[in-house]
């Protein structure tokens, strides 16, 4: 069997208060969809199509595990609300082996625009 690959979810005041330790199959998943499949609902305006930057997470630990992010992503990044060196769309980050600790900003693009 196979060992399975460990997330925390650190706490974010909408979307999960408690944070969440979830597990998944390695290079089976990405971010995003090991969140939505364990009840964390980031939001994904673009339906995961790499074109907007509403699921853009922190990867505060295990971040150098990930694939590297391509050119199309790291545009999109660079309009994303809070960005810092871990940040990822998390539609695009495929999980690996080694355990991640991912941090949901507290606001999105959409939210901040909303709020005005």
């Amino acid at each position: 069997m196979s060992k399975k690959t460990q997330i925390v979810f650190l706490p974010n005041e909408e979307i999960c208060p408690e944070g969440k330790v979830v597990e998944v199959e390695p290079g089976s998943t990405t971010i995003l969809d090991a969140a939505l499949e364990h009840g964390i609902d980031i939001e994904h305006a673009c339906e995961k199509s790499c074109a907007c930057t509403t699921c853009h997470v922190i990867v505060r630990e295990g971040f150098d595990s990930l694939e590297p992010s391509d050119e199309l992503e790291d545009d999109l990044l660079d309009k994303a609300w809070g960005l810092e060196h871990e940040s990822r769309l998390s539609c695009q980050a495929i999980v690996q082996e080694e355990d991640l600790v991912v941090e949901i900003p507290r606001y999105t693009i959409n939210q901040v625009s909303e709020r005005h």
